[in-house]
């Protein structure tokens, strides 16, 4: 990662070289000289170009922002998480939750003029069931099969009762479209690279790979007209650079959620709002419960009582955190949060009662951490820090990214240092990350009082039931440090304060630039 601050003459050559938008204000003038904004061209910064146009498969930023303006989801997502109608009009279970129920809307339509209809959602969810991959394959495990009951009513059919189906499949599932997807051999190798058929306020007309990918208004997308023409998807070699032509007026906004460090310089621009979007992640300490003497709970609570939260979250984060209590119920999800949760105090002194208690002198460990995260990076040498103040040696193990991969899938650490990207249902959720046996699962928990919590919540068919085992699930996550949560970051993303009408929505895949926000942006003033 790039440090915060650049070398002028550097950041003015990188821009010099970044490609100008026909009719952006260029690389040349002073922020005075920027025309006022038009309804005719949003232009978003990027780090990064398309990976893969499939929506079923795709895996970077970018990739999602781009196909998520093409490809309907079932639902979207309020500020507060929670479901909100987009293709589908209205979901329920059936009495016995072996049946789940998605109504469609009937005026959505492929860029082709075919309409969007209940068999691209059951095609749509079998190709993923079938060749199994992605993450919604790991969430639909429930699933025996989808049918279109009409054109605007689509049948799920459980193996068993899982009240987490209907949102998973329902925020998770990209909808494409049947016959153009069903000409393939294999949905997941189809690379979808041209002739794009979409069904979003936007479509993808122009792709100049490394300078910029053009999508252009749906006049007639069914939830409502889009108010800006153009959205632009330019690439930047870096934020910095991003920053720059913010600030330039060659750009509208910055995709990349902010460093901490960059936030705080950008508070003080007036041509500058920052839009501030909740985690629905959270950043961790994970201790591997195979290995001794982490097996006993006694050392993971010393640990626990080794970190200074408050610290890391003022200091690495620059503020731009919140406490979760160390608990996996955060409060970026208020209708599931434990109010009674308490985050483990800094207590070096406890530390070492409870490491006696253990039989455990000159406890060193090993941490891995992805050496690339410009956050973990900052805040993995305080916790080594902090540890010291309770006898406890750690050793910090940076590693690049594909090894730090490896080494978390395969559980080969002592203490993994990382951070949950998107954690929307937590009976869903918890179950990959705590139940036996999780996918997931990298503390290899085995717990099966936990697991029948875990169970308990997934079987339930509303919040009301699914709440008391699933914060009786996370108490228990909490009390024998299964997870040690650090905070919950408070994204930063930076856009014209020539701009209104955003639409936030939490995560940092979603933030401002969802479908919904964009379609209903516009000229402040």
């Amino acid at each position: 990662m790039r440090r915060a601050v650049l070398l002028t003459a550097l950041a003015v050559a990188l821009t010099a070289c970044a490609p100008s938008v026909p009719g952006s204000s260029g690389s040349s003038g002073s922020p005075g000289a920027q025309a006022p904004a038009s309804a005719d061209r949003l232009t978003i910064g990027t780090t990064a170009d398309v990976v893969n146009y499939n929506p079923l498969v795709g895996n970077s930023r970018t990739d999602s922002w781009v196909t998520d303006l093409m490809y309907p989801k079932l639902t979207q997502m309020d500020a507060t998480g929670k479901r909100i109608p987009y293709l589908a009009t209205e979901w329920s279970y059936s009495e016995d939750g072996r049946t789940a129920t998605a109504k469609l809307r009937d005026d959505m339509k492929w860029s082709d003029g075919k309409p969007v209809t209940a068999s691209d959602v059951v095609f749509s969810v079998t190709a993923v069931q079938k060749e199994k991959f992605g993450v919604v394959a790991g969430l639909i495990t429930a699933l025996d099969e989808a049918e279109a009951v009409s054109p605007t009513e689509v049948r799920f059919k459980l193996s068993r009762p899982d009240g987490t189906f209907l949102d998973n499949v329902g925020f998770w599932l990209p909808v494409v479209p049947e016959h153009v997807f069903s000409k393939v051999p294999s949905v997941q190798k189809f690379a979808n690279d041209k002739d794009w058929v979409s069904a979003g306020p936007f479509k993808l007309t122009k792709v100049e790979r490394g300078q910029r990918y053009i999508m252009d208004r749906v006049d007639d997308f069914g939830p409502g007209k889009p108010t800006v023409k153009q959205v632009v998807f330019r690439v930047f070699p870096d934020v910095n650079t991003e920053v720059l032509a913010l600030r330039n007026g060659e750009i509208d906004m910055i995709g990349n959620v902010l460093p901490p460090a960059t936030a705080t310089e950008l508070k003080s621009d007036a041509a500058v709002k920052l839009q501030e979007i909740p985690s629905l992640g959270w950043a961790h300490l994970q201790y591997n419960t195979k290995r001794k003497p982490l097996d006993d709970v006694r050392v993971r609570q010393a640990l626990a009582h080794a970190v200074d939260y408050e610290a890391i979250r003022n200091i690495a984060l620059k503020g731009f955190a919140k406490s979760s209590n160390s608990s996996v119920l955060t409060p970026s999800l208020p209708q599931w949060t434990d109010q009674a949760s308490k985050e483990y105090a800094f207590d070096p002194e406890q530390s070492k009662k409870l490491l006696a208690e253990a039989g455990q002198t000159n406890l060193r460990l090993g941490m891995i951490y992805d050496q690339a995260d410009p956050n973990i990076a900052r805040w993995a040498p305080m916790v080594r820090d902090a540890a010291k103040k309770a006898g406890i040696t750690i050793e910090l193990q940076g590693l690049e990214r594909n090894t730090y991969l490896d080494k978390t899938t395969k559980r080969d650490f002592d203490i993994y240092a990382g951070s949950w990207a998107v954690m929307d249902n937590p009976p869903a959720n918890l179950g990959l990350a705590f139940k036996s046996g999780g996918f997931i699962n990298y503390a290899q928990v085995e717990d099966p009082k936990l697991d029948d919590l875990i169970d308990q919540a997934q079987r339930a068919l509303t919040q009301e039931e699914a709440k008391p085992p699933i914060q009786e699930a996370a108490r228990m996550i909490h009390d024998q440090v299964y997870d040690n949560v650090l905070y919950v970051e408070t994204f930063n993303v930076a856009h014209s304060a020539k701009w209104t009408g955003f639409q936030p929505m939490p995560s940092e895949l979603l933030s401002i630039l969802n479908p919904l926000s964009l379609a209903a942006a516009k000229p402040a003033g």
